[in-house]
This record gives C-alpha cells, structure tokens and sequence, in this order.
C-alpha cells in the first residue's frame, strides 16, 4: 500500500470538504489515488458531486483556551466557506470546544478522534459532519498548536486575539520559580508580549540569537544582489549590507521591536524592567501566530452572495 501522506490527505479535502478521517480512510482504501478517492467518498456519500461541496473553506475563526492557571495554552484555526457562518453562535461555540480539547491533542488527527466534550456518544469528527449538515458549510479544523510549561522551565501561556478572531497568538513565558509566574507583572508581561506579536506582522523569532544561519545567509545574499551596490567597491559594499543586514535581523524579532504601549523602550527593555520586580530571569521562549485563512487560495463572495448561499444549502 502507497504511504499516505498529509499532504495527499489535504488534496484529497480540498477536493471534496470531507473529513480528514474520511479521506485518509478513502486513500488507504483506494491505494493513495486521489481521483478513486474522490469516487469512493461519493459512493459513501460523505463527499457530493455538485461543486458547493468542494468550496474552499478559507474563512472562520482563529481562538485559543488558556488553562486557568496557565500551564497549559492553545492556538487553534477552524475554517468554514463563508463569513456569514464564520459569524454564526454555533460555529463560534464549536471552536470554543475543540480549543479546550486540543490541550491534550498531539495532531488534528488525534483532536478529532477524541469524544466530543458536549455530546456523548459521538467523536469531534462525527460532531463537526453534524454541523457542518446543519449550517451547509464545509468546516475544517485546519492547524493549531499548544504549549505547556514544565517543571524544569516554570512559567506560563499567554495569549491574544485580534480583529475578532482573524489573528491570534500564543506565548510562552519563562521564569526560573513558579511564584514569580504567578505575579501580576509576571503575567501582564505575557499578555503584553503576546499583543505585541499580533501587532508585529514581520515579526518571526524572539531575538537575533533564535535565526537560523540560513535565513541570515539568504538575507544577505539578497541584499549583496541589489542594484543600487553594483558599482560599489567590494569592501564598501559588504559594510552597507552589514549595516542593512542588523536592521533587517531586527524587524524579524520581537525583542527589538518598539512596546507598542509605550514607544520610548523596546520590548526586551520591558522585559528587563519586569525581571527587575519580580527578582529574577525570565525570558520569552516561543511563539506562534496565526492569520485567518493564509496560504488558502480564497473564493471571493460578496454578502448577499453569502445570504444566498446560506438560503440554498436549507
């Protein structure tokens, strides 16, 4: 049998709105072929023929769950077709739950598998075929991310969520003791650094140090290959492309960024006056954000498009 990958798996969604537990289950059974696929998925009746059904679902919610005592955080992303569901109390209601249950998922696959928390008897997976039916949109658990802070690095989750759920971040930050996590400027801090990633589209690490050395050298390539360097002497040139190169770096972390609270000092000067009050080191260790919808080619539809939409799928 052919090795079923994500990536066939997410071909084969695309294509037909189904499930991801459904198309992994019709590739195995059709020996990774993605048009036999399909077939199948229509015979069973999970994926239909008219064209509505392989709509991209490219809008829908970006949230998180953070665990009261923040030792646990989630990012998670659930797409559906149009923004009119997007809007809708039980699709928002949905997101809420799978956030809370991906604390303890390891992959989309897993988070679906699990029973869902507010109906016995039925999976996440069967759960979202049931919404999906009621509300006539594809929806699609399509990414998310939790972080947990250990024993041996004490600290906490934060998070932040923008422009009503199409961008959210989520935060770790780290202390050496468990009673310094637990003070309020400890905690502000987090909650801080975290808008301040949303706020921060370029930014991509915590700091110079956490860039690749590929990344620094693809920079640096790019800018030795400008035009405005050609007639330059060589030693010249590598000193401006120095100089662009730092300022460059800079843009890509979060600790050189100017608070946006507070322009006059830069994120890792807040950091320092934090870990002055609280009496000890502490750090931002990682970061994640998502954007609503990136790198899904979408279908653009206008409101009474969407209105339309909805009436026809009753």
């Amino acid at each position: 049998m052919a090795e079923i990958s994500a990536k066939l798996v997410q071909e084969l969604r695309q294509k037909t709105g189904a499930g991801m537990m459904d198309c992994k289950k019709a590739l195995k059974e059709n020996n990774g072929d993605v048009e036999e696929s399909i077939t199948w998925l229509r015979q069973k009746g999970i994926a239909k023929a008219d064209k509505g059904s392989a709509r991209i679902a490219a809008e829908g919610l970006v949230d998180t769950y953070i665990q009261p005592d923040g030792q646990v955080g989630v990012l998670i992303e659930v797409n559906c077709q149009t923004d009119f569901v997007a809007r809708n109390e039980a699709f928002q209601s949905l997101v809420k739950n799978l956030a809370k249950q991906a604390a303890t998922a390891d992959s989309v696959e897993s988070l679906l598998a699990q029973p869902y928390i507010e109906k016995s008897g039925v999976t996440v997976d069967e759960f979202i075929k049931e919404t999906i039916a009621t509300l006539g949109e594809n929806i699609q658990v399509r990414r998310f991310v939790n972080f947990s802070p250990t024993t041996d690095t004490p600290g906490i989750a934060a998070s932040y969520i923008h422009t009503g759920g199409r961008i959210g971040v989520l935060l770790e930050l780290n202390s050496q003791t468990n009673a310094a996590a637990t003070k309020e400027d400890f905690q502000n801090l987090a909650k801080n650094a975290a808008m301040q990633v949303a706020a921060c589209p370029n930014v991509e690490y915590v700091s110079v140090d956490h860039i690749p050395a590929e990344v620094v050298t693809k920079e640096k390539d790019i800018e030795m290959g400008k035009d405005d360097l050609g007639n330059k002497p060589e030693n010249i040139k590598e000193k401006i492309v120095q100089g662009r190169i730092e300022k460059r770096l800079k843009e890509m972390t979060l600790l050189d960024q100017p608070f946006i609270r507070d322009q006059s000092i830069s994120v890792e000067d807040l950091v320092k006056q934090v870990k002055f009050k609280v009496g000890e080191e502490i750090q931002v260790s990682r970061f994640v954000r998502y954007v609503l919808g990136e790198g899904i080619e979408k279908n653009e539809m206008s409101f009474a498009d969407e209105v339309a939409a909805q009436i026809g799928a009753k």
